[in-house]
Formats: structure tokens, C-alpha cells, sequence
């Protein structure tokens, strides 16, 4: 029995997709609302976060990987949605109410009987897992059914608007930057730092008590990078030999150093910032598939470094990114529109012209 606020629509607003490839476009569409059934809540979208997977998954740009929306995204993407729990289905009644606050993320179900879902700490790499906004609906629309296992309740003190980008940003720079070992008062790089995720990660790498060197090109992302905590700004416009820069800071090069800019310059010259025994994490996620992330082997082994990936994180990982923002330490810059923007939102960031993350209001 499905237990829902009344009156829930049959029909809602939606940004569906159209076309492939980088001439994709959405545009806004009514479609039905679909009753959650057992293990499911319904959860009414207030706002969701633009992130730059849904621009690659809008557009095709991973298709060189075999990654491309499936037929059962039903053309939705959208995988950091918050709103308000209508509908209740069976077997949640002891973990969700009527009204209670809900994130979606980009993981949207797990198996929970694989050994990934098992051992309690890693199932962002279960292979059953269900994707927003790729392989089911995702938060571009008006109601979003959700597995209530897997979604996140959103604590007091954090807003809508601010938890949207948390459920993918917010916890990937979060657990990137456990991922790069770097312990209290060490350094850690973070090129394209005043972009989306870097600029959450200086917060949360701040919060844990590391130095932070940002790298990242003018006066205006100087300005955010200093005020959100950053220690040292290096300008790569202006700056022959980053390397260089960062040893002289640091002595023997930086104790880490995550990856957000998805560039090939940057994947190149980024395990020179390292010293010896550092760690490299891959965030940011380029188009082209002859990116690397890595560095000769003399210097691997003579360095003895690390280099690792991560994508998101756990249904923990993104309880903990919450608790930064509800204790005030913690807070995305927000760029704010509406879903009938979609469209021009691509455009925007596919020109680099948006700051921080982008929010889109869905419902009132």
C-alpha cells in the first residue's frame, strides 16, 4: 500500500532530451507521474544541481567509452535533486514520512547482496547499481521516484538549493580528498580550483586541516580561492613553471594533489607537483579517451607515487559531506536558473562561463 500527500498529479513537467551528439538539446515536456511501489518513495524536486555529467550524457561526449544515456533514462537526466517525500511505498513507512527532505544522487539504487554492497564501505562499485539520469529518470523533472533504501535524508541547516550539488560535487571532492592521504598541516595542490568541484574542495580539504595550493587562471578566481581558504594561489596564466612554484613553496613538492580539471595539460604535469610517496587522485573526467592520468614509470618508481580515482561516494560518504554544510563549514557557491534554462545552461558551461555550482529550480 502506497501511503502519498494528496493531490499528486498524473502529470508533471519535464527537460526531455532530443537529438545526439553535441547538437542535443532538451526541452520541456509534460509526462507522467509514476507512483513509487514497494522499497520506493516519490519525492516532489525543488532543486537540482547542473553538474558537467549531465552536459557529457546530454551531449554524448563519453560515447568514446560506450557510455551514453540508456532507453530507460526515458531521456531524463539529472542526478542531484532535492525535494520534498509525496508518496511513501510499501515497506519504507519506518524509514521515510510524509514531508521529510530527500536526495537524490547519481547512484540511485545498489544490488545490497553483492560483496561491493556487503562489506558495508564499498558499493559505489556494485555492478547491479541503477544511475540517474542514465539508466533511470533522472531529476529533471517535476517527481522523481526513488529507491528509499538508497536515497539521503538532508539534515536541518542545509537548504535545498546547497544539498543539490552536495549529492554528486560536493561528496566527490569530499572523497577525494580522502583519497589523497594528506594528513593535517600538508599540502595539497588542487588545479582548476575555483571551477565547480574545486572550489568545494578547498572548503573540505581546509576542514581537514590541509594547506591548500590552488591553481586556476585570474584575479576573480585569486579572489574566491583565498576567501574560501586557500592558502596559496598559483596563476597558470601567468606562471611558466608550476612545478617549479609549488617546490619552492613546499620544499619537496606537495603531499597530494586532485585532479578536477579534465584537461590533457593538466593530467600531464600534475604528478610533477607531487613529492616523493605523493598521491595523485583523478576527478575530473575528460571527453577524449587518449587522456591519461599518470606519469612515466622512471618517475613512478623513482617517486614511489600513487595514483588513484574516485567518483562520488558512498550512502556514508554523503552523510558526511552533508554534516560540513549543516555545521556552517561548508558551502557551495551557487549559480542559480530555472529547468526551462537547460538548454542555455549547456551552452554556458561548455564555454566556461559558469562559476561554482549551477542550480536549477524545478518546483515551487
Amino acid at each position: 500500500m502506497t501511503i502519498h500527500m494528496n493531490p499528486i498529479p498524473k502529470q508533471q513537467r519535464a527537460a526531455v532530451r532530443s537529438g545526439s551528439g553535441d547538437t542535443a538539446t532538451t526541452s520541456i515536456e509534460t509526462i507522467d507521474v509514476d507512483l513509487p511501489g514497494p522499497g520506493e518513495i516519490l519525492v516532489r524536486i525543488t532543486w537540482t544541481g547542473f553538474c558537467g555529467s549531465d552536459k557529457s550524457l546530454l551531449q554524448d561526449e563519453w560515447a568514446g567509452f560506450g557510455v551514453t544515456m540508456k532507453p530507460e533514462s526515458k531521456g531524463v537526466a539529472g542526478h542531484e535533486g532535492v525535494g520534498v517525500v509525496v508518496a511513501i511505498g510499501e515497506g519504507m513507512e519506518s524509514r521515510w514520512s510524509i514531508g521529510d527532505r530527500a536526495g537524490i544522487k547519481w547512484i540511485a539504487k545498489t544490488c545490497g547482496e553483492c560483496e561491493f554492497c556487503l562489506s558495508g564501505v564499498d558499493e559505489v562499485n556494485c555492478l547491479r547499481q541503477i544511475n540517474s539520469g542514465f539508466t533511470t529518470p533522472g531529476t529533471f523533472q517535476e517527481y522523481c521516484v526513488a529507491d528509499g533504501r538508497y536515497t539521503s535524508k538532508i539534515p536541518d541547516g542545509v537548504a535545498d538549493e546547497e544539498a543539490g550539488p552536495i549529492m554528486c560535487g560536493g561528496v566527490t571532492a569530499y572523497v577525494a580528498c580522502k583519497r589523497a592521504n594528506v594528513k593535517a598541516g600538508q599540502w595539497i595542490v588542487l588545479p582548476g580550483a575555483g571551477g565547480g568541484l574545486g572550489h568545494l574542495a578547498i572548503q573540505y580539504a581546509r576542514a581537514m586541516g590541509m594547506r591548500v595550493i590552488a591553481i586556476d587562471g585570474g584575479d576573480d578566481k585569486r579572489e574566491l580561492c583565498h576567501k574560501l581558504g586557500a592558502e596559496v594561489f598559483i596563476d597558470f596564466l601567468t606562471t611558466e613553471d608550476i612545478a617549479a612554484e609549488i617546490r619552492k613553496i613546499t620544499t619537496y613538492g606537495a603531499h597530494g594533489v586532485i585532479v578536477t580539471a579534465a584537461t590533457k595539460t593538466v593530467y600531464s604535469t600534475a604528478p610533477t607537483y607531487l613529492r616523493p610517496n605523493g598521491t595523485l587522485v583523478a576527478v575530473g573526467l575528460p571527453a577524449d579517451p587518449t587522456v591519461l592520468a599518470g606519469a612515466p614509470p622512471m618517475l613512478l618508481s623513482l617517486r614511489r607515487l600513487n595514483i588513484v580515482g574516485t567518483l562520488t561516494g558512498t550512502l556514508k560518504d554523503v552523510e558526511e559531506a552533508l554534516d560540513f554544510t549543516a555545521r556552517d563549514v561548508v558551502h557551495p557557491v551557487l549559480v542559480k536558473g530555472k529547468l526551462e534554462d537547460l538548454n542555455s545552461w549547456v551552452e554556458k558551461m561548455k564555454k566556461g562561463q559558469l562559476a561554482g555550482r549551477a542550480v536549477l529550480r524545478v518546483a515551487n
